[in-house]
């Protein structure tokens, strides 16, 4: 599925199978995310001035604010990056450079694009590598190793003319090898790597790049070593597969793709912004908070930024802050800032019905996650629908007592209830577990009713 079929209202269709309530900050992302397709669509001299609309969430913790962006983009394939914005402001460390966050996006996006463009040679990288094993278990007469291009042709216009005997044998082998029949035979496989030394670079802020490739900078300064592996046949084939793969990729293509999908379609996820609001002090630590805003402001105003795969323009990567603002409120960043997140939107609390719903409505749901858990055991879990009733009132309840952490609640009752079942599970017998709300009262209603145990516990 890409943008072009998606319209905002199959996007929130999408994010629904993932994500209970909350649809005002869903269609605001929709929205968002559409908005990239059209200006794909307009002519070039509009598109460069056609500015993403980033977004701050505001809620608190636990009610979906990252799921929503990370669901976002992996419905649209897009190279996606969450920061932790306090990060730039660590107490007696200097702290990561902002741009490094431009840096480990377009790392991500080598990575993405390289695993794209693997899957498509990997037919040929495996007709290969086969070719190779074959040449490992049965070597060909006269003896030597063979070149790469040799190896290549003889895998795509088959064997080379010779004897006849040890052809047929090389197709037995093919045959074994392919009906899993050679899986416990060893072969000795020469493995090829590159002895660059290891440096380590302690600096300010800005000499991150120093992370420098070695192996492209020195080139042939440090020779090629290789050492003999002894493996089983299944391992020596996925290392060969690995090493035809890396062959026939075209790097530079990846490079160049990975460069566009960064600045066309990348997403930032800029969370616990609220941490770093709030001014009106000239000393302390409000003047770093201060500070990390002013660095923020030209990578999300747009600017260039240099990586060792080239430069890359942040004009056109989406921003989308997070952060709960219980003591702080977004007005209180810089009005630079602000300016550059012209979309607010809300997060509802979530309710005892939300809880039911998150239960049990989205597909990777949290009694469907410990039902397949059980499952390896041979266990059959079966929540009753008076089960999930209770345990997401107790969740509520304990919210509403405590730290309201949100759906993040539901994690810690849901372990504590099962902590017995999941200890003994292995010495059960093969059958059925019903867990009804006789059961979930039986585990949890003494911690519940107990405040300070329930403070440490649940």
């Amino acid at each position: 599925m890409t943008l072009d079929y998606l319209t905002p209202r199959e996007i929130v269709s999408e994010l629904d199978k993932y994500i209970v309530g909350q649809n005002e900050a869903k269609r605001t992302v929709a929205i968002a995310l559409r908005n990239r397709w059209r200006r794909q669509q307009v002519p070039d001299e509009l598109r460069d001035e056609i500015a993403p609309k980033n977004i701050i969430m505001i809620g608190s913790t636990g009610v979906g604010k990252t799921e929503i962006a990370r669901r976002l983009a992996r419905l649209a394939q897009s190279p996606f990056l969450k920061v932790e914005v306090t990060k730039f402001t660590e107490v007696g460390y200097v702290g990561r450079d902002v741009e490094s966050m431009i840096r480990d996006l377009t790392e991500l996006a080598i990575n993405m694009v390289k695993a794209e463009e693997k899957q498509k040679v990997l037919a040929k990288a495996e007709e290969v590598a086969e070719e190779r094993l074959l040449d490992l278990l049965l070597p060909p007469p006269g003896g030597g190793g063979k070149s790469d291009e040799v190896v290549e042709r003889k895998a795509l216009e088959g064997p080379a003319n010779g004897s006849a005997e040890v052809s047929s044998t090389r197709e037995k082998i093919r045959k074994l090898f392919r009906d899993g029949k050679l899986a416990e035979r060893f072969v000795d496989l020469e493995v090829t790597h590159r002895a660059v030394p290891s440096i380590e670079i302690f600096s300010s802020a800005g000499l991150e790049e120093m992370d420098l490739n070695l192996k492209d900078m020195f080139g042939n300064l440090f020779p090629k070593k290789t050492r003999l592996r002894k493996v089983k046949v299944p391992e020596a084939y996925q290392i060969l597969v690995q090493e035809e793969s890396q062959r026939l990729i075209d790097m530079d293509k990846v490079t160049e793709e990975a460069v566009r999908k960064v600045e066309q379609t990348g997403i930032i996820f800029l969370d616990e912004i609220d941490k770093i609001a709030g001014r009106g002090s000239s000393h302390g630590p409000d003047v770093s908070r201060e500070g990390v805003q002013r660095d923020l402001l030209p990578i999300v105003e747009g600017s260039t930024v240099t990586t060792k795969f080239g430069m890359i323009r942040t004009d056109h990567i989406l921003f989308i802050a997070s952060g709960a603002f219980h003591n702080t409120k977004p007005a209180d960043l810089i009005p630079e800032l602000q300016g550059r997140f012209p979309i607010r939107v809300e997060l509802q609390t979530l309710t005892q019905e939300d809880f039911i719903r998150i239960l049990t409505e989205p597909h990777s749901a949290l009694t469907a996650q410990y039902r397949e858990l059980m499952k390896t055991e041979g266990l059959h879990l079966r929540f009753t629908p008076d089960a999930v009733s209770e345990i997401a009132r107790t969740a509520f309840s304990v919210n509403q007592r405590t730290e309201n952490i949100g759906a993040r609640r539901l994690h810690t009752v849901m372990e504590k209830l099962l902590q017995d079942l999941s200890f003994e599970a292995p010495d059960l017998p093969d059958g059925e577990v019903v867990v009804d709300a006789d059961y979930v009262r039986g585990k949890l209603t003494a911690i519940e009713k107990d405040e300070d145990l329930s403070r440490y516990i649940l």
